[in-house]
């Protein structure tokens, strides 16, 4: 959530001027239950090659393939992160529909409510579980814009294996030579040049090919390391939002009632505002704790700090306090009454 003008419903900021909202059509994946498992040894014989890259050298080819299917997967955290700002807009307008305002009578009569027996529970909890699910949105974009990210870092990877293509290619084009004047004049005194042109090929080789490893190591760890720590923080922001959700959820009664019963009215709305602080709250203070220890070292996260406590102790913590302040009120009303007769 922005730690600014935080926005505690959906319903007046998110309509067109036309009063219409935005509404887009999803269709989820018949496949989406078939997954690879990790048993699998390498993905390498099963992938097709792509005619796309026939452009690039040779030795950028498959890093600028990874590179581009990166950029689909990013577009597409993208669209799910717009598809969850308009799910959460729709579920908020639609539960605004089911506690319409009661219609005044003229003549100074009485009010009579369309919707008898509605106690605008569905109304106010439906608006802040869409707050929460956009939320989950911004998540994802941000997710998808750390990709983005990542992705960059890759590139470097890949220019200097473009960088490095033309030197290959130089000491081939000269061996190639080599091979051909010595089948035809093996004695040619073109032979010392060639060879000698060679030997300043390969050394510029060397020189080039240690560069490319280091930048390779370099960035690659580099890359994959910021996306995994995007992933951390992606998923745990995530389910600190999903916790205040059920938390939400908690305030909805749905005992059933039988036809001519009035349920009870619907308490809860300072409890549900303070939900969604509790979560504008966690997120501020979510930092990223631990140490990442790897097989050949430790990667440690600078300004680690502990992570806040568990949402529902949280909660609980806020109101045991709330709790004391109000018994320490009485007490003290108490106090005064007594001193007062005295």
């Amino acid at each position: 959530m922005n730690t600014t003008n935080r926005a505690l419903s959906l319903r007046s900021s998110n309509r067109s001027s036309n009063g219409t909202t935005a509404s887009t059509n999803t269709t989820s994946s018949t496949n989406s239950h078939h997954r690879y498992r990790f048993s699998l040894t390498s993905l390498r014989d099963r992938m097709p090659h792509s005619s796309s890259t026939t452009h690039q050298p040779t030795l950028a080819k498959r890093l600028h393939r990874l590179i581009k299917s990166t950029n689909t997967l990013i577009a597409a955290h993208s669209t799910a992160a717009r598809e969850r700002l308009s799910i959460a807009t729709q579920l908020s307008e639609w539960g605004e529909t089911t506690h319409p305002p009661a219609p005044s009578l003229g003549g100074g009569g009485t009010s009579t409510s369309t919707n008898d027996g509605d106690d605008g529970a569905i109304s106010d909890i439906s608006d802040k579980l869409g707050v929460l699910l956009s939320e989950l949105g911004e998540q994802e974009e941000a997710y998808a814009q750390r990709l983005e990210e990542s992705r960059a870092v890759l590139k470097v990877i890949r220019n200097t294996e473009r960088s490095v293509q033309p030197s290959r290619e130089g000491k081939a084009r000269i061996a190639g030579e080599i091979v051909k004047v010595k089948g035809r004049e093996p004695q040619s005194t073109r032979l010392v040049t060639l060879e000698q042109e060679l030997v300043r090929a390969e050394a510029e080789g060397l020189v080039a090919e240690a560069q490319l490893g280091n930048v390779t190591r370099q960035k690659l760890k580099e890359a994959y390391t910021a996306e995994f720590l995007a992933t951390i923080e992606r998923a745990e922001k995530q389910a600190i939002l999903a916790r205040h959700g059920l938390r939400l959820l908690q305030l909805l009664d749905d005992t059933p009632v039988v036809p001519g019963d009035v349920r009870p009215p619907y308490a809860h709305a300072s409890q549900a505002r303070q939900i969604l602080n509790d979560a504008e709250d966690d997120l501020r203070e979510w930092r990223l704790d631990g140490v990442f220890v790897g097989d050949d070292k430790t990667v440690a996260v600078k300004g680690t700090v502990p992570v806040a406590p568990k949402i529902e102790e949280k909660g609980k913590q806020k109101e045991k306090v709330k709790q004391q302040e109000v018994d320490k009120g009485s007490i003290a009303e108490t106090d005064g009454g007594v001193n007062a007769r005295i």
